[in-house]
């Protein structure tokens, strides 16, 4: 693990894989690209978004995300194809990636792209109030931090995209992180050490220093522990968090499936409509993983499709 790069993070995310192994059938969506959601020093943050051909009014926000890593080229429409085909419009989110952001500032990102989304629902032909998030590993764990820490908007703010809420309906995702400090097992610390010590540099958190107006890394160890429990969803399970669908191997080296074990129980125990699936002998992903895509769409199905 501690060879392992940004790029190779990438590389080892399962979605990389999966247009492959997806039918070829081109789904006739509109796809809108390079839609700016955000901005950062400087930066321009951007989203994909594919409009079926007939839209049912429910947004799916897909965090395009592997390792903390997020690129543009990294989306793919067949993966998006099982969602579409049921008239889900499709928010495909690229967050500021590492290694040059870490997680605290990719959470911000993301709370900025809900917040949009919801702001121009109506431009996009969904309702504000059905939006589901889904993502794998990384994007699991930002998905999730949608799921149980997403906030409501400043009422006060200039920008009228940050009065929104960064809430979603439900949340729907593959073998997520969930808690830093207890990985596998109580106590294993894997902020950036440990198991995903390959994985420094989105644990690198920083601070503006006031006397020499410059960002140095935070090293004092309290301080770390505080951000590692806030960027923990396991962390924010309360009653209010909306309906969760975590799938994920048994035989999983990178995030052990304990990881969704504690998350789930910490959503039940809150009153949280939540469900495990677990698949057996499976790793960090599995060969027939599209076919599982299916039961991601049928969980949104369930609870953001009007009742009849």
């Amino acid at each position: 693990m501690g060879s392992i790069t940004w790029r190779l993070a990438l590389a080892s995310f399962i979605f990389a894989n999966v247009s492959s192994l997806l039918q070829a059938d081109e789904t006739a969506a509109k796809r809108t690209e390079d839609i700016v959601y955000g901005r950062k020093f400087g930066t321009a943050l951007t989203m994909d978004v594919f409009t079926p051909p007939e839209p049912n009014g429910v947004g799916l926000i897909f965090v395009v995300s592997g390792g903390w890593f997020s690129a543009h080229e990294a989306i793919s429409p067949q993966f998006l194809e099982p969602f579409l085909k049921r008239g889900y419009t499709v928010f495909a989110v690229v967050h500021g990636s590492q290694p040059k952001f870490n997680i605290t500032e990719i959470l911000g990102d993301m709370n900025r792209a809900v917040r949009y989304i919801r702001h121009h629902a109506a431009d996009y032909g969904v309702d504000p109030e059905r939006l589901g998030i889904m993502g794998a590993s990384a994007g699991g764990h930002l998905s999730l931090m949608q799921g149980t820490a997403g906030a409501a908007g400043d009422p006060n703010a200039q920008d009228e995209v940050d009065r929104e809420s960064s809430r979603v309906a439900a949340v729907a995702c593959f073998f997520p992180p969930t808690d830093f400090f207890n990985y596998g097992k109580p106590g294993e610390d894997a902020l950036g050490r440990g198991i995903l010590k390959g994985f420094r540099a989105p644990f690198d958190f920083e601070e503006m220093d006031d006397e020499t107006k410059r960002f140095v890394e935070i090293t004092d160890e309290p301080k770390l522990q505080e951000i590692g429990k806030a960027i923990s969803p396991v962390n924010h399970a309360s009653s209010d968090d909306p309906p969760t669908l975590i799938i994920h191997g048994d035989a999983d080296e990178l995030v052990p499936i304990q990881q969704a074990e504690i998350m789930v129980a910490a959503l039940e125990k809150a009153g949280v409509e939540s469900k495990l699936v677990t698949k057996p002998g499976a790793g960090h992903g599995w060969p027939d993983l599209p076919k599982d895509l299916e039961t991601l769409a049928d969980w949104f199905n369930e609870h953001l499709q009007p009742a009849n």
